[in-house]
């Protein structure tokens, strides 16, 4: 029955995907994700400054079989953390991206149903939280070991074969199958030189993240079929099992069918077996049965404060404290799942103290911050304890008296930013929202 669901309307696909009317969808989605230019240095903006033509041009060429996909522009993104490597992105151009999301239109309504409900990557109406929830709340049946299983270069390694064959399975529509063939083997441009894939998804292209769940999602039925509970977000998997035994047994069985039935790598390095208070999941970590953030998010979140907070810069303390606001309100809202609101308290606290250092830092003699603090309501003799003595800008910047001249509500009122997106919308982003007591 459920094979007989995925063959209607079979025959339309290859139609609606050349029709102009989806490929204006797949621009739309295209200019709401933003994003640069491709090798061809066209930009969204001008692309739409002529879209009725390009996307008759663009149809017209699938129709006849003369579209092909351009060689994508392949960029390096380091990955957090020291020595950890790069990460390696495509920007494919805008035309093929329009493609790609007017393919992924098509094809995310036949096989989404089919995904596993333990998948939560990449998926309409499920997100982050929700796998994080779904972990704590396997946890708390009692299974808190973690097999804990990191796939070396997932998005480089996919196998195109094994991929279009398990498209196939669901998809009748060969032509479809030929056009996503054709942009998983379009290539990339790196320094001016083609190289051509043979095998791997563009990590950055609109279609890759719904293909890595058609590939994943054999891995999903295969813990389903073992009676196994996990969670999993794109090529992140968490395993929960009772026992620490019984946590080995499935990380050595799983390793071995991803490597041998997916031809995909596991990274040994980065996989283990441990409680879950130990293991790390989206950012987070389930500790005595509660959300937390982890120990590594938290030194990143600091080391990113420190970087937007650097010494001697010519930027002003309204510009930083500005971009310090812009990476904030988004960091807080993701992580605000914590059940540990001392967490954010604690980076918060840490942002004050580098602006303060900052203030601290600005004055070119003692005298100047003196008389700062004097205007700031302080007595005489405070000031004077807390400016002249053999501390340095960071011991000071950690004192009460730094504390109460340049309180919450001082950063609150004196530093409000207003913000305009591209769009030309104001958007107030208070921060008091952020700036907390501690």
């Amino acid at each position: 029955m459920e094979q007989l669901e995925l063959f209607v309307d079979k025959r339309s696909l290859f139609e609606k995907l050349y029709s102009t009317e989806l490929l204006y969808k797949g621009f739309r989605a295209v200019k709401k994700n933003k994003g640069a230019p491709g090798n061809d240095g066209i930009t969204i903006k001008e692309f739409e400054a002529d879209l009725d033509s390009n996307l008759r041009r663009l149809s017209e060429e699938i129709k006849g079989w003369e579209y092909k996909p351009s060689p994508v522009l392949r960029v390096e993104i380091p990955k957090p953390g020291k020595n950890a490597g790069v990460r390696l992105l495509g920007i494919p151009c805008v035309r093929d991206r329009v493609v790609q999301a007017a393919l992924k239109l098509i094809l995310e309504p036949i096989l989404d149903p089919l995904f596993s409900e333990n998948s939560y990557g990449f998926r309409p109406n499920r997100n982050q939280r929700q796998a994080v929830e779904a972990a704590q709340k396997i946890v708390n049946t009692g299974k808190e070991y973690v097999v804990d299983i990191d796939l070396s270069k997932f998005f480089d390694r996919v196998n195109h074969d094994r991929l279009v064959s398990r498209l196939a399975q669901y998809i009748s529509d060969k032509r479809i199958l030929r056009i996503i063939g054709m942009t998983l083997r379009s290539g990339v441009m790196k320094d001016g030189l083609y190289i051509p894939t043979d095998e791997g998804t563009v990590q950055g292209g609109p279609l890759s993240p719904l293909l890595s769940n058609v590939v994943l999602d054999e891995l999903d039925k295969e813990l389903e079929s073992r009676g196994l509970e996990f969670c999993r977000f794109a090529d992140d998997c968490n395993i929960f099992v009772s026992s620490q035994k019984a946590a080995q047994r499935v990380m050595l069985n799983i390793s071995k069918f991803i490597s041998s039935k997916l031809k995909l790598v596991v990274n040994q390095e980065k996989s283990k077996v441990a409680l879950s208070k130990y293991v790390k999941f989206l950012g987070l970590t389930i500790i005595a049965g509660t959300i937390a953030i982890s120990v590594v998010s938290m030194n990143r979140a600091m080391t990113k404060v420190k970087d937007l907070t650097p010494r001697g810069t010519h930027i002003t303390l309204e510009e930083t404290i500005k971009r310090i606001n812009i990476w904030y309100m988004g960091w807080s809202q993701y992580y605000s799942m914590t059940q540990y609101p001392g967490q954010l308290k604690k980076i918060e606290a840490h942002v004050r103290r580098r602006l303060r250092s900052r203030i601290v830092g600005q004055q070119k003699k003692r005298r100047h911050l003196f008389n700062k603090l004097i205007k700031r309501g302080l007595s005489r003799s405070y000031a004077a304890n807390t400016v002249y003595n053999n501390d340095g800008r960071w011991a000071i910047s950690g004192k009460f008296a730094m504390a109460k001249a340049y309180s919450v509500p001082w950063f609150i009122n004196q530093m409000g930013q207003k913000i305009r997106s591209e769009e030309g919308q104001p958007q107030w982003f208070s921060l008091d929202q952020w700036i907390r007591m501690t």
